[in-house]
């Protein structure tokens, strides 16, 4: 275990050294405009070799319409909101370079990004009900600490409900910490999108943080693989037969034969962790077209049978 602590003089331990802030010189808090400056190398924000999907404002002008606007007084243009993957590429593009480091959350030095500027945009490409769930206060609140956001993976997968779209994806976040200097964030989840009035806009956002240490070290449902052979194999007595695995970028698509003599397709998304994700799960019936379904392993164990919600 590491050890963080203040000696009597003063000064902080870290890792069995003398603990020191980054000698670096803060800048303006003003936001320098494009023609004062080149916009920031992207090397400088990219721990990985993962392509960023929400680059399409890089412009700092597209934010000028929005200036000194309350959140109640923007007004989202339409075509911004003109298909669910538009939508949600957009959200993710304008919340790119917003920042809300707070104290004891810190890390730069001085002004990041387009500070706060963006947060009350992307929260009106919230739908109405989402809206009144969450208020503008509690939104702003939900992002501190976080300096940048990458959007790694979009992919659509079957939604849970009729008339709504829904998308796995994965950030990449540069976060501040109480050490004041910045570090990264994982998470992976899922957006809901609805149609109101014509426009696409976002309904639900749910968001799961990935950890380094724990598929490196413990189990086995981490592979997707092992997840098929064993949940769907030797839990629900699914698997009569797998097929090889296909692997493109970031998607695995695993096939199998069935025991009751249907064809599987399950797609998985391998996260920045190596962590493979279940996504999506869809059965092939003789003669048919694939179909998505949701079969719950866990209750193969409670009930002795395959249970598909």
């Amino acid at each position: 275990m590491f050890f963080f602590w203040k000696n009597a003089f003063g000064a902080h331990k870290r890792m069995g050294g003398q603990y020191k802030k980054q000698p670096i010189a803060h800048r303006s808090a003003e936001i320098a405009t494009p023609t004062e400056r080149q916009l920031p190398n992207e090397a400088f924000f990219r721990p990985s070799c993962s392509v960023v999907l929400n680059n399409r404002y890089t412009d700092f002008s597209f934010f000028t319409p929005f200036n000194e606007k309350s959140h109640k007084e923007i007004v989202i243009p339409h075509s911004l909101l003109r298909s669910p993957r538009d939508t949600v590429l957009n959200y993710f593009s304008i919340l790119r370079d917003a920042e809300n480091l707070v104290m004891g959350k810190m890390g730069g030095c001085g002004t990041v990004g387009m500070a706060k500027i963006p947060f009350p945009v992307a929260y009106n490409m919230l739908s109405r009900q989402y809206r009144k769930k969450l208020s503008y206060s509690n939104y702003l609140k939900s992002f501190e600490g976080i300096g940048r956001t990458h959007l790694l993976v979009l992919e659509e997968v079957p939604a849970d409900s009729p008339g709504m779209d829904t998308f796995f994806i994965e950030l990449e976040t540069i976060e501040g910490s109480d050490k004041g200097v910045t570090t990264f964030g994982y998470y992976y989840g899922y957006v809901d999108v609805v149609k109101e009035k014509g426009l696409y806009t976002i309904d639900s956002i749910r968001l799961f943080g990935e950890d380094f240490l724990c598929a490196a070290f413990h189990g086995w449902d981490h592979d997707a693989v092992a997840v098929v052979e064993i949940k769907f194999g030797e839990w629900c007595k699914l698997v009569e037969k797998l097929k090889p695995v296909k692997q493109e970028g970031h998607r695995k698509t695993i096939e199998f034969a069935g025991t009751d003599g249907n064809e599987y397709r399950f797609i998985f998304f391998q996260l920045t962790n190596h962590t493979d994700i279940l996504a999506a799960q869809y059965r092939k019936k003789p003669g048919g077209g694939w179909e998505a379904i949701r079969i719950v392993p866990e209750k193969c164990l409670q009930e002795g049978g395959g249970s598909e919600l």
